[in-house]
């Protein structure tokens, strides 16, 4: 299908321009979003007939997501899941709780603007992208933790994963130690038990 697009499409081209694009993808997205309409003869004559306003109104957004682009650009956001002593979450972060993190943090972001790769799915810090206009992108770091002590631990630069893996061989070695201790009374029962078999033999032997 052909359509025109009606502002700045990541891939595909700029303002006005005229291209090819999967049918699903311009029905699932472009359409409904109003990222573009179909290249017909008319739609084109439309297009021409408010390039004017369309481009100007598109400054104006541009210009207001570049100032908040200044204020978030950067900053972090605390996200609090359970996991599990290696820092494997329960579940996963999604773009709808970054933008409820962001929205909670005063800026308020819909889950179509932000940019994920794939589900977080470890606590940690992420470098998350979000898009606050066609030509203005803003990253954040999204900081998924259990507690918000954990949090602040993280984002001091502490790897809590890391910490946890060697926890858990301290403890490997704490019970190896207790468990030796443990035989240590058994040997020596065997020594005395011998001692005394000893000291009979002797006797017999006087």
């Amino acid at each position: 299908m052909q359509v025109v697009l009606l502002e700045r499409v990541e891939k595909l081209g700029q303002m006005g321009d005229v291209v090819r694009v999967k049918d699903g993808f311009a029905r699932n997205f472009l359409l409904p979003r109003k990222k573009a309409m179909r290249a017909t003869k008319a739609n084109i004559e439309h297009f021409e007939g408010q390039r004017v306003h369309l481009e100007a109104r598109n400054l104006e957004l541009k210009a207001e997501a570049e100032q908040v682009h200044g204020k978030v650009n950067g900053q972090s956001f605390i996200v609090l899941r359970s996991a599990g002593e290696t820092g494997i979450l329960y579940g996963s972060v999604s773009t709808r709780d970054v933008a409820a993190a962001m929205t909670d943090g005063g800026f308020s972001t819909a889950r179509n603007q932000v940019v994920l790769d794939k589900p977080i799915k470890a606590m940690g810090l992420h470098n998350v992208r979000v898009v606050l206009h066609p030509e203005v992108f803003a990253t954040i770091t999204i900081n998924v933790a259990r507690t918000e002590d954990e949090a602040k631990r993280q984002a001091a630069g502490e790897d809590l994963s890391q910490r946890h893996d060697e926890e858990d061989e301290v403890s490997h070695e704490a019970t190896e130690f207790f468990e030796s201790e443990e035989l240590a009374p058994d040997d020596e029962e065997e020594i005395s038990v011998e001692t005394a078999g000893n000291q009979e033999e002797d006797q017999d032997q006087a």
